[in-house]
């Protein structure tokens, strides 16, 4: 076989495996509603819920302005988890868009533990919250490559009983 053909051929041989790996399809509602359940406060998989992620894959928490990579991926499932020990996730609407999941959601639990915070600790209040919650989550192969998360963190903080201080954030205004 010359040179030129069996190049083609292995051209061709890789493309055929190539488009049937594009072409397999994936369950994304069911992996993402998976890896929910191994973040519930009575499951807490740390395993299974970084297993849910590609090898670089990223969980954005958009409110609050961090990003988790890695062995890093537990930690804010850890952080909720230690304040919400009952922590659950009630999912409203889901909306799958081929690699695209879509989630309406409330973040639900009783605020038990402490939170920690750059000015201080927080001590919990016993309050229950019921935070509203949208998920995006962005596959690939079966696995999550970006999950930004967008909890109404305002909400979540009043109904834990820690209302915003805006005094000091007047009397700083008014000294600049």
């Amino acid at each position: 076989m010359s040179r030129t053909i069996k190049a083609h051929t292995e051209t061709a041989i890789h493309e055929a495996i190539t488009r049937r790996e594009s072409q397999k399809t994936y369950d994304n509602e069911a992996i993402v509603r998976n890896a929910y359940h191994t973040a519930e406060g009575n499951v807490l998989d740390l395993p299974g819920w970084i297993g849910s992620f590609t090898e670089d894959g990223v969980f954005n928490n958009v409110s609050g302005e961090a990003s988790y990579r890695g062995e890093h991926l537990k930690d804010v499932v850890i952080t909720f988890a230690k304040m919400f020990p009952d922590v659950h996730r009630e999912l409203y609407r889901v909306n799958v868009m081929g690699d695209v999941v879509a989630i309406e959601l409330a973040i639900q639990g009783t605020f038990r533990g402490q939170m920690e915070t750059p000015a201080g600790v927080i001590q919990p209040t016993g309050a229950r919250v019921d935070i509203p919650c949208a998920d995006f989550f962005y596959m690939r192969n079966g696995k999550i490559e970006r999950f930004d998360c967008y909890p109404a963190l305002n909400i979540m903080l009043k109904q834990m009983g820690v209302p915003p201080d805006f005094a000091s954030a007047v009397k700083r205004s008014t000294q600049s």
